[in-house]
């Protein structure tokens, strides 16, 4: 049976020892956008309180859809498996920029919101991430087409209509609130994977000094726009070393937690590749984020429709350690992808092979699900 985590949160702060009331007096619980709401504040604050007793579970498009069905209320794969959802919970806002109703994954953008308010009103936290077109060139994110970034910067032929496209994304993230009125809290995490060379924003696209002046630009703009209520994540893909991966942060002002994606291939059917790189990339990333101050997390992760029984126990337990991060994302449940002739999710469902593990996985006190974080 789960210990009720709020209960020990709570002892924590009334009872702590000097050694705990060091470790989280030791961060720096000023977000990097002055002007952030009480509740981003709040949140922010509580991620941090939430890393002394585990780490949040996340998964992608949890509650639009899963292995076998879509859009049937309060529904989840997660939720199939546990009896309780996610912690955190993924969302995309590509397509916004070309006015499309459904997000890059066939999600209506009203859908969406509904889904984020929902969860938020149960205590689960919303991140999101941007698969944006190539504004140089009118294709995909996936269109690495050279230069393309630097079009998009102050006197860049394509400056006007990204700004425009920033104009769209600030008002769909102002739109989302809650009962209240309030604006709900999000974890934003733009221009993700930027060590990969994939993406039009990534490695190779654009110089290092371009890319902290595209984000420097988002951050500001958005700022000027009236949105206070994200959390910014700097996020990367595979790195070696802590020059590797800070070569494109803009700073510590501009960003409140640091993250990388990392996911287990087939190559690696016993997963000792993906355990040492999760193991090296987050002792690189703990360093860093106990120097500069920053909460760490994995912002995406899995294995392809886990083949293996005991991956959730196992391999991913091992991968993560002991290090204290804030959350770790699984990417979404899509199902039977018809072009590619495969199964395409990363969480398990009722009758996955590896349902059981993951029941196992869910009773470990460190895996911290909404139940263990929902609102009194």
């Amino acid at each position: 049976m789960k210990k009720n985590i709020l209960t020990l949160i709570a002892s924590i702060f009334i009872g702590t020892s000097c050694s705990s009331q060091q470790i989280i007096s030791n961060t720096n619980l000023s977000l990097s956008d002055k002007k952030a709401t009480p509740e981003t504040v709040s949140l922010y604050k509580k991620l941090n309180q939430l890393t002394q007793k585990g780490y949040l579970f996340g998964h992608q498009d949890d509650l639009a859809y899963g292995v076998n069905w879509k859009y049937e209320d309060g529904r989840s794969d997660i939720k199939d498996v546990v009896g309780d959802y996610p912690a955190v919970y993924g969302w995309d806002l590509a397509g916004l920029e070309k006015d499309s109703p459904d997000n890059i994954d066939g999600i209506p953008f009203t859908k969406m919101k509904q889904y984020i308010e929902e969860s938020h009103e149960r205590g689960g936290i919303t991140t999101i991430s941007w698969h944006s077109d190539n504004p140089a060139t009118g294709k995909s994110a996936w269109d690495n087409t050279p230069n393309s970034l630097k079009t998009v910067l102050p006197g860049g032929e394509n400056h006007q209509k990204y700004t425009i496209w920033l104009d769209k994304a600030a008002k769909y993230l102002l739109s989302l609130k809650d009962k209240k009125g309030k604006n709900i809290p999000i974890l934003f995490r733009p221009y993700h994977e930027l060590t990969g060379g994939w993406f039009w924003w990534g490695k190779g696209n654009g110089t290092p000094d371009e890319f902290k002046t595209l984000w420097k630009f988002t951050f500001n703009y958005l700022q000027k726009k009236g949105v206070h209520n994200l959390i910014y994540i700097y996020n990367t893909s595979s790195f070696s070393s802590q020059e590797d991966f800070l070569a494109n942060y803009p700073g510590d002002n501009y960003a409140d937690m640091i993250s990388f994606d990392s996911y287990q291939n087939n190559d690696d059917k016993d997963g000792k590749k993906f355990i040492a790189e999760v193991q090296n990339q987050l002792k690189i990333i703990d360093e860093i984020g106990k120097k500069q101050h920053k909460l760490i997390a994995i912002a995406e992760a899995g294995y392809e429709a886990i083949p293996d029984p005991k991956w959730w126990t196992g391999t991913l337990s091992k991968a993560i350690g002991d290090y204290k991060i804030s959350y770790v994302l699984f990417w979404r449940n899509h199902g039977w992808q018809e072009k590619e002739q495969k199964m395409h999710y990363y969480a398990p469902y009722s009758g996955q092979i590896s349902e059981k593990d993951f029941i196992e996985y869910y009773k470990l006190d460190k895996t911290l699900f909404e139940k263990d974080i929902r609102k009194n």
